[in-house]
């Protein structure tokens, strides 16, 4: 099954995909959706239309509103490992990210004026469907709802400005989301799916999820020994080779490109890229 969150002139609505059309769900978001418990089950929300899948039509918004706890995973593909020139870590790298960075998936992505080097990291989102706190592997990919594509767009020079990575992870409206959360069933739980980048067009990240260090799985399980994940919970997964940060020599977003993220039988986040308008 595949569910989005989708904006109205009432606010936002969970809405599960039928063919081409969305229908209305009697939640908020994909997360309230999978807090009531069976989203299968979640009744269609009374006197709302169904939207056809169109651009023009389906106005996503971020998958889940607004999470408890968005967790993402540095240095988790073994060709991203190579271009930084680091070891394969022993245990995954974690940071956090905030609600207000996500945006959706055909959202502009407004570059922030305050950062000269804005880069791509194409990312499977894994989404939480119910607590989880110590588990083990079995427990921990039962609790995976489904999966998303995601970009954990980076300010590199704020990220680089000290040795902790967070003031270049957490800038608003910076992480698309979406447009789907699809059910492990469809795509037995992304062990083996292409993920890629473009810009304007250009592949700029290629790689297969079965190159992931450690498994959506792992990651769960490793990241609720410290803290419970409960539904709604994102975790990104991390990036592989062929950031901007990496190439010789670097390479940045700017104003006027197309940012397209994608993830085999997930779907894809179409960006563009904007100036930053200034402060009111």
């Amino acid at each position: 099954m595949r569910f989005a969150t989708i904006r109205t002139g009432a606010g936002t609505t969970a809405a599960r995909l039928e063919s081409d059309t969305l229908i209305p769900l009697d939640a908020a978001d994909v997360g309230a959706l999978l807090a009531a418990g069976d989203a299968a089950s979640v009744p269609e929300r009374s006197g709302a239309a169904a939207v056809p899948v169109l651009v023009s039509e389906a106005d996503f918004a971020p998958l889940v509103v607004n999470p408890s706890k968005i967790i993402c995973v540095g240095l988790n593909y073994r060709t991203h490992i190579a271009e930084t020139g680091r070891e394969l870590p022993e245990y995954p790298t974690l940071f956090a990210k905030f609600a207000e960075t996500l945006m959706g998936p055909n959202d502009d992505l407004a570059l922030p004026a305050v950062s000269e080097k804005v880069d791509w990291e194409v990312e499977l989102a894994v989404v939480i469907g119910t607590p989880v706190y110590r588990a083990g592997t079995e427990e921990a990919l039962a609790a995976i709802a489904g999966y998303a594509t995601s970009n954990d767009v980076s300010m590199r020079d704020w990220q680089r400005r000290t040795l902790q990575w967070q003031a270049g992870k957490m800038f608003e409206h910076s992480t698309p989301v979406g447009p789907y959360l699809v059910t492990p069933d469809e795509v037995d739980h992304a062990s083996d799916l292409e993920i890629r980048c473009e810009v304007d067009g250009e592949v700029m990240q290629q790689a297969r999820t079965s190159d992931l260090v450690f498994t959506p799985e792992q990651i769960v399980a490793y990241t609720s020994q410290t803290i419970t994940l409960r539904p709604g919970d994102l975790l990104l997964t991390g990036t592989t080779g062929g950031v901007g940060d990496a190439r010789k020599p670097p390479v940045y977003l700017k104003p006027g490109q197309v940012l397209r993220t994608y993830v085999e039988g997930l779907g894809e986040c179409v960006n563009h890229c904007v100036a930053e308008k200034p402060a009111s």
